[in-house]
Protein backbone atom coordinates (compact mmCIF):
# COMPACT_ATOMS: atom_id res chain seq x y z
CA UNK A 1 0.00 0.00 0.00
CA UNK A 2 1.54 3.75 -0.79
CA UNK A 3 1.68 6.03 1.46
CA UNK A 4 -0.70 8.17 -0.22
CA UNK A 5 -3.53 5.27 0.24
CA UNK A 6 -2.87 4.90 3.88
CA UNK A 7 -6.37 6.53 5.70
CA UNK A 8 -4.87 8.76 8.70
CA UNK A 9 -7.93 10.73 8.70
CA UNK A 10 -10.28 7.80 9.25
CA UNK A 11 -11.68 6.57 12.30
CA UNK A 12 -10.98 3.14 11.81
CA UNK A 13 -9.52 0.87 8.84
CA UNK A 14 -10.69 -2.43 10.35
CA UNK A 15 -13.29 -3.47 7.74
CA UNK A 16 -16.58 -5.67 8.45
CA UNK A 17 -15.62 -8.72 8.06
CA UNK A 18 -12.41 -8.07 10.96
CA UNK A 19 -15.31 -6.48 13.14
CA UNK A 20 -17.53 -9.60 13.27
CA UNK A 21 -14.28 -11.22 13.77
CA UNK A 22 -13.84 -9.24 16.92
CA UNK A 23 -17.17 -9.57 17.30
CA UNK A 24 -16.99 -12.94 18.03
CA UNK A 25 -13.59 -13.15 20.13
CA UNK A 26 -15.20 -10.40 22.42
CA UNK A 27 -18.47 -12.85 22.47
CA UNK A 28 -16.28 -15.94 23.65
CA UNK A 29 -13.87 -13.82 26.10
CA UNK A 30 -16.87 -12.18 27.54
CA UNK A 31 -18.25 -15.21 28.67
CA UNK A 32 -15.59 -15.84 31.43
CA UNK A 33 -17.00 -13.60 34.27
CA UNK A 34 -20.48 -14.82 34.15
CA UNK A 35 -20.15 -18.23 33.32
CA UNK A 36 -17.48 -18.43 36.08
CA UNK A 37 -19.72 -16.98 38.92
CA UNK A 38 -22.67 -18.70 37.93
CA UNK A 39 -21.53 -22.61 37.22
CA UNK A 40 -20.28 -22.38 40.96
CA UNK A 41 -23.93 -21.93 42.67
CA UNK A 42 -24.65 -25.67 42.49
CA UNK A 43 -21.61 -26.70 44.08
CA UNK A 44 -21.82 -25.68 47.12
CA UNK A 45 -23.11 -28.22 49.27
CA UNK A 46 -20.76 -31.00 47.58
CA UNK A 47 -17.76 -28.45 48.34
CA UNK A 48 -19.00 -27.70 51.71
CA UNK A 49 -19.28 -31.69 52.26
CA UNK A 50 -16.24 -32.30 50.71
CA UNK A 51 -13.78 -29.77 52.77
CA UNK A 52 -15.81 -30.87 55.64
CA UNK A 53 -16.71 -26.92 56.17
CA UNK A 54 -19.70 -24.65 56.89
CA UNK A 55 -21.89 -23.45 54.22
CA UNK A 56 -21.54 -20.06 55.51
CA UNK A 57 -17.58 -20.75 54.98
CA UNK A 58 -17.75 -21.82 51.56
CA UNK A 59 -20.10 -18.53 51.37
CA UNK A 60 -17.37 -16.58 51.53
CA UNK A 61 -15.64 -18.33 48.49
CA UNK A 62 -18.19 -15.96 46.66
CA UNK A 63 -18.70 -12.70 48.68
CA UNK A 64 -14.02 -13.16 48.02
CA UNK A 65 -14.70 -13.66 44.07
CA UNK A 66 -17.56 -10.35 43.77
CA UNK A 67 -14.35 -8.45 45.83
CA UNK A 68 -11.61 -9.36 43.05
CA UNK A 69 -14.90 -8.88 40.10
CA UNK A 70 -14.33 -4.95 41.32
CA UNK A 71 -10.78 -5.20 41.79
CA UNK A 72 -9.31 -6.69 39.12
CA UNK A 73 -10.81 -4.14 35.89
CA UNK A 74 -9.28 -1.49 38.17
CA UNK A 75 -6.18 -2.98 37.67
CA UNK A 76 -6.35 -4.24 34.60
CA UNK A 77 -8.43 -2.56 32.16
CA UNK A 78 -6.67 0.44 33.27
CA UNK A 79 -3.25 -0.78 32.23
CA UNK A 80 -5.14 -1.55 28.69
CA UNK A 81 -5.48 1.86 28.09
CA UNK A 82 -1.47 1.95 28.70
CA UNK A 83 -0.32 -1.20 27.18
CA UNK A 84 -2.83 -2.66 24.69
CA UNK A 85 -6.00 -4.41 24.68
CA UNK A 86 -4.24 -7.88 23.45
CA UNK A 87 -1.03 -8.11 26.13
CA UNK A 88 -3.93 -7.46 28.84
CA UNK A 89 -5.78 -10.60 27.56
CA UNK A 90 -3.17 -12.62 27.26
CA UNK A 91 -2.12 -12.07 30.80
CA UNK A 92 -5.46 -12.38 32.22
CA UNK A 93 -6.59 -15.68 30.43
CA UNK A 94 -3.19 -17.15 31.56
CA UNK A 95 -4.20 -16.37 34.89
CA UNK A 96 -7.48 -17.74 34.42
CA UNK A 97 -6.79 -21.37 32.85
CA UNK A 98 -3.78 -22.02 35.72
CA UNK A 99 -6.35 -21.17 38.17
CA UNK A 100 -9.01 -22.76 37.28
CA UNK A 101 -6.30 -26.18 36.81
CA UNK A 102 -5.32 -25.42 40.37
CA UNK A 103 -8.63 -26.12 41.79
CA UNK A 104 -9.50 -29.09 39.52
CA UNK A 105 -6.31 -29.92 40.90
CA UNK A 106 -6.97 -28.90 44.99
CA UNK A 107 -8.68 -31.88 46.83
CA UNK A 108 -8.16 -30.93 50.21
CA UNK A 109 -7.05 -27.18 51.05
CA UNK A 110 -10.26 -25.28 51.66
CA UNK A 111 -7.35 -22.37 52.00
CA UNK A 112 -5.89 -22.84 48.18
CA UNK A 113 -9.74 -22.98 47.04
CA UNK A 114 -10.25 -19.32 48.62
CA UNK A 115 -7.02 -18.05 46.95
CA UNK A 116 -7.83 -20.30 43.61
CA UNK A 117 -11.03 -18.68 43.41
CA UNK A 118 -10.05 -15.33 43.66
CA UNK A 119 -7.18 -15.99 41.00
CA UNK A 120 -10.21 -17.23 38.88
CA UNK A 121 -11.69 -14.09 39.65
CA UNK A 122 -9.07 -11.72 38.46
CA UNK A 123 -8.08 -13.49 35.39
CA UNK A 124 -12.27 -13.68 34.88
CA UNK A 125 -13.61 -10.19 35.40
CA UNK A 126 -11.19 -8.15 33.67
CA UNK A 127 -12.33 -8.95 30.10
CA UNK A 128 -15.69 -7.15 29.95
CA UNK A 129 -14.35 -3.93 30.39
CA UNK A 130 -11.44 -4.24 28.23
CA UNK A 131 -14.06 -5.77 25.50
CA UNK A 132 -15.91 -1.72 25.82
CA UNK A 133 -12.11 -0.95 24.90
CA UNK A 134 -12.21 -2.35 22.01
CA UNK A 135 -15.64 -1.27 21.13
CA UNK A 136 -14.29 1.95 21.12
CA UNK A 137 -11.42 1.40 19.81
CA UNK A 138 -12.66 0.24 16.50
CA UNK A 139 -16.76 1.76 16.31
CA UNK A 140 -17.91 5.28 15.78
CA UNK A 141 -20.02 5.91 18.37
CA UNK A 142 -23.22 5.70 16.13
CA UNK A 143 -22.48 2.44 15.10
CA UNK A 144 -21.03 0.35 19.03
CA UNK A 145 -24.81 -0.56 19.63
CA UNK A 146 -24.35 -3.15 16.94
CA UNK A 147 -20.69 -4.77 17.99
CA UNK A 148 -22.22 -4.29 21.89
CA UNK A 149 -25.25 -6.34 21.68
CA UNK A 150 -24.30 -9.57 20.31
CA UNK A 151 -20.70 -9.48 22.77
CA UNK A 152 -23.36 -8.16 25.87
CA UNK A 153 -25.84 -10.91 24.63
CA UNK A 154 -23.20 -13.62 24.83
CA UNK A 155 -22.11 -12.69 28.39
CA UNK A 156 -25.86 -12.80 29.58
CA UNK A 157 -25.80 -16.38 28.11
CA UNK A 158 -23.14 -17.45 30.82
CA UNK A 159 -25.62 -15.97 33.63
CA UNK A 160 -28.27 -18.33 31.87
CA UNK A 161 -26.65 -21.72 31.08
CA UNK A 162 -24.03 -21.34 33.86
CA UNK A 163 -25.77 -22.86 36.85
CA UNK A 164 -27.19 -25.63 34.47
CA UNK A 165 -23.82 -26.65 33.23
CA UNK A 166 -22.51 -26.65 36.65
CA UNK A 167 -25.65 -28.74 37.61
CA UNK A 168 -25.60 -31.18 35.35
CA UNK A 169 -21.72 -31.63 35.13
CA UNK A 170 -21.21 -32.17 39.12
CA UNK A 171 -24.54 -34.62 38.60
CA UNK A 172 -22.97 -36.63 35.85
CA UNK A 173 -19.52 -36.76 37.09
CA UNK A 174 -20.36 -37.00 40.77
CA UNK A 175 -18.44 -34.36 42.27
CA UNK A 176 -16.96 -30.69 41.80
CA UNK A 177 -13.78 -31.43 40.04
CA UNK A 178 -15.31 -31.65 36.18
CA UNK A 179 -16.59 -28.37 36.46
CA UNK A 180 -13.42 -27.03 37.25
CA UNK A 181 -11.64 -29.27 34.82
CA UNK A 182 -14.67 -27.58 31.98
CA UNK A 183 -13.51 -24.33 32.81
CA UNK A 184 -9.77 -24.66 32.60
CA UNK A 185 -10.57 -26.14 28.85
CA UNK A 186 -13.06 -23.24 28.06
CA UNK A 187 -10.14 -20.78 29.18
CA UNK A 188 -7.34 -22.70 27.10
CA UNK A 189 -9.78 -22.37 23.61
CA UNK A 190 -10.40 -18.35 24.54
CA UNK A 191 -6.80 -18.34 25.44
CA UNK A 192 -5.61 -19.91 22.27
CA UNK A 193 -8.48 -17.82 20.27
CA UNK A 194 -6.73 -15.01 21.43
CA UNK A 195 -3.46 -15.66 20.89
CA UNK A 196 -3.79 -16.74 16.98
CA UNK A 197 -6.67 -14.00 15.92
CA UNK A 198 -6.97 -11.13 18.31
CA UNK A 199 -5.52 -8.18 16.69
CA UNK A 200 -4.28 -5.29 18.87
CA UNK A 201 -6.83 -2.34 18.96
CA UNK A 202 -5.62 0.17 20.61
CA UNK A 203 -5.59 3.32 19.74
CA UNK A 204 -2.22 4.37 21.12
CA UNK A 205 -0.63 1.39 19.97
CA UNK A 206 -1.93 1.17 16.20
CA UNK A 207 -3.93 4.32 16.01
CA UNK A 208 -6.76 3.85 13.61
CA UNK A 209 -5.53 0.44 12.43
CA UNK A 210 -3.00 1.32 10.10
CA UNK A 211 -0.17 1.22 12.44
CA UNK A 212 1.82 -2.33 12.30
CA UNK A 213 1.68 -3.48 15.89
CA UNK A 214 4.93 -5.30 17.10
CA UNK A 215 5.65 -7.61 20.37
CA UNK A 216 2.51 -8.54 21.60
CA UNK A 217 0.31 -7.13 19.81
CA UNK A 218 1.38 -9.23 16.86
CA UNK A 219 -1.17 -12.55 16.18
CA UNK A 220 0.39 -15.53 16.42
CA UNK A 221 -0.89 -16.29 13.09
CA UNK A 222 0.82 -13.21 11.53
CA UNK A 223 4.40 -14.47 13.41
CA UNK A 224 3.53 -17.95 11.94
CA UNK A 225 3.43 -16.68 8.31
CA UNK A 226 6.73 -14.95 8.44
CA UNK A 227 8.55 -17.64 10.83
CA UNK A 228 11.67 -18.21 9.11
CA UNK A 229 12.10 -15.36 6.62
CA UNK A 230 14.05 -12.42 6.98
CA UNK A 231 12.92 -9.48 7.76
CA UNK A 232 12.55 -6.40 5.51
CA UNK A 233 12.71 -2.69 6.31
CA UNK A 234 9.13 -2.62 5.06
CA UNK A 235 6.44 -3.11 7.46
CA UNK A 236 4.59 -6.50 8.57
CA UNK A 237 0.82 -5.74 9.18
CA UNK A 238 -0.86 -7.60 12.58
CA UNK A 239 -2.43 -9.74 10.33
CA UNK A 240 0.13 -10.96 8.20
CA UNK A 241 -2.44 -9.70 4.76
CA UNK A 242 0.68 -7.46 3.47
CA UNK A 243 3.02 -5.21 3.77
CA UNK A 244 2.81 -1.26 3.96
CA UNK A 245 5.80 0.16 2.13
CA UNK A 246 8.10 2.96 2.74
CA UNK A 247 5.93 3.96 5.59
CA UNK A 248 7.91 4.58 8.86
CA UNK A 249 5.62 4.92 12.05
CA UNK A 250 6.79 7.03 14.90
CA UNK A 251 4.40 5.20 17.09
CA UNK A 252 4.82 2.21 16.01
CA UNK A 253 4.95 -0.19 18.84
CA UNK A 254 4.83 2.73 21.63
CA UNK A 255 3.03 1.57 24.99
CA UNK A 256 1.63 4.82 25.91
CA UNK A 257 2.63 6.48 29.25
CA UNK A 258 3.90 4.34 32.09
CA UNK A 259 1.84 2.80 34.52
CA UNK A 260 1.75 3.59 38.02
CA UNK A 261 -0.54 3.52 40.86
CA UNK A 262 -2.30 6.36 40.43
CA UNK A 263 -3.34 5.46 36.96
CA UNK A 264 -5.00 2.13 39.13
CA UNK A 265 -7.20 4.75 40.83
CA UNK A 266 -8.13 6.37 37.56
CA UNK A 267 -11.39 4.42 37.81
CA UNK A 268 -12.07 5.64 41.36
CA UNK A 269 -12.05 9.45 40.40
CA UNK A 270 -14.52 8.92 37.40
CA UNK A 271 -17.07 8.00 40.14
CA UNK A 272 -16.90 11.41 41.64
CA UNK A 273 -17.79 14.00 38.78
CA UNK A 274 -21.67 14.94 38.45
CA UNK A 275 -22.36 13.65 34.88
CA UNK A 276 -20.61 10.50 35.56
CA UNK A 277 -21.98 9.58 38.81
CA UNK A 278 -25.96 9.38 36.98
CA UNK A 279 -24.30 6.82 34.27
CA UNK A 280 -22.74 4.90 37.28
CA UNK A 281 -25.72 5.06 39.38
CA UNK A 282 -28.51 4.46 36.27
CA UNK A 283 -25.63 1.57 35.18
CA UNK A 284 -25.28 -0.24 38.57
CA UNK A 285 -28.73 0.37 40.12
CA UNK A 286 -30.16 -1.53 37.68
CA UNK A 287 -27.72 -4.16 37.59
CA UNK A 288 -27.89 -4.88 41.54
CA UNK A 289 -31.83 -5.48 41.11
CA UNK A 290 -31.04 -7.76 38.66
CA UNK A 291 -28.43 -9.57 40.87
CA UNK A 292 -30.74 -9.67 44.18
CA UNK A 293 -33.79 -11.79 42.15
CA UNK A 294 -31.22 -13.68 40.32
CA UNK A 295 -29.95 -14.50 44.59
CA UNK A 296 -33.29 -14.60 45.60
CA UNK A 297 -34.66 -17.64 43.14
CA UNK A 298 -33.70 -20.77 44.83
CA UNK A 299 -35.04 -19.81 48.15
CA UNK A 300 -38.17 -18.41 46.50
CA UNK A 301 -38.67 -21.80 44.50
CA UNK A 302 -38.12 -24.05 47.04
CA UNK A 303 -39.51 -22.63 49.94
CA UNK A 304 -42.89 -21.70 48.41
CA UNK A 305 -43.36 -23.65 44.91
CA UNK A 306 -41.60 -26.76 46.00
CA UNK A 307 -38.92 -27.30 43.03
CA UNK A 308 -35.94 -29.76 43.21
CA UNK A 309 -32.76 -28.67 42.73
CA UNK A 310 -32.72 -29.16 38.46
CA UNK A 311 -36.92 -27.07 38.15
CA UNK A 312 -34.48 -24.31 40.55
CA UNK A 313 -31.90 -24.47 37.32
CA UNK A 314 -34.31 -24.39 34.80
CA UNK A 315 -36.24 -21.56 36.75
CA UNK A 316 -33.14 -19.55 35.52
CA UNK A 317 -33.74 -19.88 32.14
CA UNK A 318 -36.38 -17.26 31.68
CA UNK A 319 -34.31 -14.22 33.00
CA UNK A 320 -31.15 -15.79 31.23
CA UNK A 321 -33.14 -15.65 27.69
CA UNK A 322 -34.58 -12.38 28.45
CA UNK A 323 -30.93 -10.71 29.16
CA UNK A 324 -29.71 -12.72 25.69
CA UNK A 325 -32.98 -11.33 23.90
CA UNK A 326 -32.50 -7.96 25.78
CA UNK A 327 -28.91 -7.50 24.78
CA UNK A 328 -29.47 -8.07 21.25
CA UNK A 329 -32.27 -5.79 20.76
CA UNK A 330 -31.14 -2.83 22.64
CA UNK A 331 -28.23 -3.02 20.96
CA UNK A 332 -30.22 -1.88 17.63
CA UNK A 333 -32.55 0.49 19.54
CA UNK A 334 -29.30 2.36 20.42
CA UNK A 335 -27.77 2.92 17.42
CA UNK A 336 -31.32 4.00 16.12
CA UNK A 337 -31.83 6.21 18.76
CA UNK A 338 -28.68 7.57 17.98
CA UNK A 339 -29.21 8.51 14.38
CA UNK A 340 -32.83 9.93 16.08
CA UNK A 341 -31.42 12.45 17.75
CA UNK A 342 -29.24 13.38 15.46
CA UNK A 343 -31.52 13.93 12.98
CA UNK A 344 -33.63 15.99 15.58
CA UNK A 345 -30.98 18.67 15.81
CA UNK A 346 -29.91 18.70 12.80
CA UNK A 347 -26.57 17.23 13.35
CA UNK A 348 -24.69 14.82 10.37
CA UNK A 349 -23.61 11.59 11.79
CA UNK A 350 -19.88 10.82 10.36
CA UNK A 351 -19.39 6.94 9.87
CA UNK A 352 -16.01 7.40 8.60
CA UNK A 353 -14.08 9.36 10.81
CA UNK A 354 -16.20 9.15 13.73
CA UNK A 355 -18.37 12.17 15.55
CA UNK A 356 -17.13 15.07 18.00
CA UNK A 357 -18.96 14.55 20.66
CA UNK A 358 -17.89 17.93 22.31
CA UNK A 359 -20.66 19.18 19.98
CA UNK A 360 -23.37 16.09 20.65
CA UNK A 361 -25.92 15.62 22.87
CA UNK A 362 -24.85 12.26 23.39
CA UNK A 363 -26.85 11.60 26.75
CA UNK A 364 -29.90 12.74 25.47
CA UNK A 365 -29.61 10.00 23.02
CA UNK A 366 -28.55 7.14 25.17
CA UNK A 367 -30.98 7.95 27.85
CA UNK A 368 -33.94 8.70 24.74
CA UNK A 369 -36.84 5.88 26.05
CA UNK A 370 -35.44 4.92 29.34
CA UNK A 371 -38.59 6.90 30.99
CA UNK A 372 -41.09 4.35 29.40
CA UNK A 373 -38.80 1.19 30.20
CA UNK A 374 -38.55 2.49 34.15
CA UNK A 375 -42.21 2.88 34.38
CA UNK A 376 -42.46 -0.99 33.44
CA UNK A 377 -39.78 -1.69 35.33
CA UNK A 378 -41.45 -0.07 38.72
CA UNK A 379 -44.76 -2.29 37.97
CA UNK A 380 -42.82 -5.03 37.33
CA UNK A 381 -40.38 -5.51 40.14
CA UNK A 382 -43.43 -5.11 42.23
CA UNK A 383 -45.58 -7.20 41.00
CA UNK A 384 -43.17 -9.63 41.16
CA UNK A 385 -42.54 -9.47 44.66
CA UNK A 386 -46.38 -9.39 45.68
CA UNK A 387 -46.90 -12.54 43.24
CA UNK A 388 -44.61 -14.89 44.98
CA UNK A 389 -45.96 -13.43 48.61
CA UNK A 390 -49.11 -14.60 47.39
CA UNK A 391 -48.19 -17.59 45.96
CA UNK A 392 -49.82 -16.95 42.35
CA UNK A 393 -48.76 -19.76 39.84
CA UNK A 394 -45.18 -19.91 39.40
CA UNK A 395 -45.77 -19.32 35.92
CA UNK A 396 -46.21 -15.20 36.75
CA UNK A 397 -43.21 -14.74 38.39
CA UNK A 398 -40.99 -16.95 35.46
CA UNK A 399 -42.23 -14.35 33.07
CA UNK A 400 -42.12 -11.25 35.67
CA UNK A 401 -38.06 -12.55 35.53
CA UNK A 402 -38.22 -12.03 31.70
CA UNK A 403 -39.47 -8.86 31.73
CA UNK A 404 -36.99 -7.39 34.45
CA UNK A 405 -34.32 -9.42 32.99
CA UNK A 406 -35.16 -7.60 29.76
CA UNK A 407 -35.30 -4.06 31.30
CA UNK A 408 -32.17 -4.22 33.49
CA UNK A 409 -29.87 -5.65 30.26
CA UNK A 410 -31.06 -2.35 28.57
CA UNK A 411 -30.37 -0.25 31.12
CA UNK A 412 -27.02 -1.41 32.08
CA UNK A 413 -25.53 -1.98 28.22
CA UNK A 414 -27.36 1.40 27.31
CA UNK A 415 -25.46 3.38 29.69
CA UNK A 416 -21.89 1.53 30.33
CA UNK A 417 -22.05 2.25 26.34
CA UNK A 418 -22.58 6.03 27.35
CA UNK A 419 -19.59 6.18 30.22
CA UNK A 420 -17.46 4.88 27.01
CA UNK A 421 -18.42 7.75 24.56
CA UNK A 422 -17.71 10.30 27.56
CA UNK A 423 -14.39 8.78 28.00
CA UNK A 424 -13.27 8.09 24.52
CA UNK A 425 -9.23 8.63 25.48
CA UNK A 426 -9.47 5.92 28.20
CA UNK A 427 -13.16 3.51 27.65
CA UNK A 428 -11.71 0.57 29.62
CA UNK A 429 -10.66 2.72 32.77
CA UNK A 430 -14.25 4.20 32.29
CA UNK A 431 -15.61 0.77 32.36
CA UNK A 432 -14.03 -0.58 34.91
CA UNK A 433 -15.28 2.49 37.19
CA UNK A 434 -18.57 0.58 35.95
CA UNK A 435 -17.60 -2.57 37.49
CA UNK A 436 -16.68 -1.20 40.49
CA UNK A 437 -20.35 0.86 40.98
CA UNK A 438 -21.92 -2.70 39.63
CA UNK A 439 -20.36 -4.59 42.46
CA UNK A 440 -20.23 -2.53 44.96
CA UNK A 441 -24.49 -1.89 44.84
CA UNK A 442 -24.78 -5.43 44.01
CA UNK A 443 -23.07 -6.55 46.86
CA UNK A 444 -24.74 -4.20 49.42
CA UNK A 445 -28.11 -4.96 47.42
CA UNK A 446 -27.32 -8.94 48.36
CA UNK A 447 -25.96 -8.69 51.78
CA UNK A 448 -29.25 -6.89 52.93
CA UNK A 449 -32.16 -8.63 51.33
CA UNK A 450 -32.45 -11.86 53.38
CA UNK A 451 -32.60 -9.53 56.56
CA UNK A 452 -34.87 -7.03 55.40
CA UNK A 453 -37.00 -9.92 53.58
CA UNK A 454 -37.32 -11.75 57.09
CA UNK A 455 -39.12 -8.34 58.66
CA UNK A 456 -40.62 -7.43 55.61
CA UNK A 457 -41.58 -10.15 53.50
CA UNK A 458 -40.60 -10.50 49.74
CA UNK A 459 -43.71 -8.03 49.03
CA UNK A 460 -42.75 -5.17 50.62
CA UNK A 461 -39.39 -5.96 50.23
CA UNK A 462 -39.32 -5.49 46.27
CA UNK A 463 -42.03 -2.76 46.40
CA UNK A 464 -39.24 -0.79 48.24
CA UNK A 465 -36.59 -1.91 45.58
CA UNK A 466 -38.60 -1.03 43.05
CA UNK A 467 -39.86 2.98 44.13
CA UNK A 468 -36.27 3.52 45.14
CA UNK A 469 -34.74 2.58 41.98
CA UNK A 470 -37.60 3.52 40.02
CA UNK A 471 -37.16 7.33 41.78
CA UNK A 472 -33.43 6.88 41.62
CA UNK A 473 -33.75 6.38 38.26
CA UNK A 474 -36.46 9.06 37.11
CA UNK A 475 -33.95 11.50 38.68
CA UNK A 476 -30.78 10.37 37.50
CA UNK A 477 -32.15 10.24 33.79
CA UNK A 478 -34.31 13.96 34.47
CA UNK A 479 -30.44 15.33 35.52
CA UNK A 480 -28.76 13.46 32.70
CA UNK A 481 -30.56 14.64 29.86
CA UNK A 482 -30.79 18.68 31.15
CA UNK A 483 -27.11 19.35 32.18
CA UNK A 484 -25.60 15.91 31.04
CA UNK A 485 -23.58 17.91 28.06
CA UNK A 486 -22.86 20.88 30.07
CA UNK A 487 -21.55 18.94 33.10
CA UNK A 488 -19.63 16.84 30.88
CA UNK A 489 -18.10 20.06 29.05
CA UNK A 490 -17.49 21.56 32.82
CA UNK A 491 -15.37 18.54 33.44
CA UNK A 492 -13.32 18.23 30.00
CA UNK A 493 -12.96 22.15 30.77
CA UNK A 494 -11.35 21.81 34.31
CA UNK A 495 -9.63 18.80 33.45
CA UNK A 496 -7.64 20.76 30.55
CA UNK A 497 -7.23 23.86 32.61
CA UNK A 498 -5.46 22.11 35.04
CA UNK A 499 -3.91 19.73 32.96
CA UNK A 500 -1.94 22.45 30.92
CA UNK A 501 -0.81 23.93 33.83
CA UNK A 502 0.74 21.05 34.85
CA UNK A 503 1.86 20.39 31.26
CA UNK A 504 3.58 23.80 30.72
CA UNK A 505 5.16 23.79 34.08
CA UNK A 506 6.54 20.68 32.72
CA UNK A 507 7.59 21.89 29.43
CA UNK A 508 9.53 25.14 31.29
CA UNK A 509 11.10 23.40 33.57
CA UNK A 510 12.60 20.54 31.02
CA UNK A 511 13.24 23.35 28.57
CA UNK A 512 15.37 24.98 31.14
CA UNK A 513 17.29 22.28 32.36
CA UNK A 514 18.41 21.57 29.11
CA UNK A 515 19.73 25.18 28.13
CA UNK A 516 21.54 25.21 31.62
CA UNK A 517 23.17 21.54 30.73
CA UNK A 518 24.70 23.74 27.00
CA UNK A 519 24.99 26.99 28.06
CA UNK A 520 26.89 27.62 24.94
CA UNK A 521 24.26 26.26 22.52
CA UNK A 522 22.51 28.76 19.81
CA UNK A 523 19.57 26.77 19.20
CA UNK A 524 16.91 25.07 22.08
CA UNK A 525 17.36 22.13 22.52
CA UNK A 526 14.28 19.18 22.75
CA UNK A 527 12.73 18.35 26.32
CA UNK A 528 14.56 15.29 27.28
CA UNK A 529 12.66 12.17 26.98
CA UNK A 530 11.51 11.76 30.27
CA UNK A 531 9.90 14.67 30.85
CA UNK A 532 7.86 14.15 26.93
CA UNK A 533 7.33 10.93 28.64
CA UNK A 534 5.85 12.86 31.74
CA UNK A 535 4.26 15.46 29.66
CA UNK A 536 2.38 12.38 27.51
CA UNK A 537 1.09 10.45 30.67
CA UNK A 538 -0.16 14.24 32.19
CA UNK A 539 -2.42 14.77 29.27
CA UNK A 540 -3.79 11.24 29.15
CA UNK A 541 -5.14 11.53 32.68
CA UNK A 542 -6.80 15.21 31.84
CA UNK A 543 -9.08 12.57 30.32
CA UNK A 544 -9.63 11.38 33.26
Amino acid sequence: MAPSAVPQNQYTIFTRGQKRLLTFILSLTTLASPLTATIYLPLLPLLAAHFQTSTQAINLTITLYIIFQAISPAIFATLSDSLGRRPIYLITYTVYVLASLGLALNKSSYAALLVLRAMQSIGASAVLAVAYGVVADVCVPAERGKMLGPVLSATNLGVCVGPLIGGWVALWSKGYEWVFWSLMIYGGVALMTVGWALPETGRNIVGNGSVPASGWGRTWLSIFKVWGTKRTTTGQDQYGQGEVDGLEYLDAGKKGSPYNVASMFACLRIIFWRDTALVLWLSGSFYAVYYCIQTSIPSTYKDIYTFNEFQIGLSYLTGGVSVVFGGYVNGKMMDRNYKVTAKNIGFTVDKVHGDDLNDFPIERARARGSCYLLGIHICALIGYGWTIEAHVHESVPLILQFVLGFICTCFNQTFNALLVDIFPASPSTAAASGNITRCALAALTVAVMQPLVNVMGRGWYFTTLGILSGAGGVAAIWALQLHGMKWRAQRLSKSTKLCSHDISGEEEHSSTAAIEEKPDSTRLPSPPVDAVKQIQEAEKDCQV
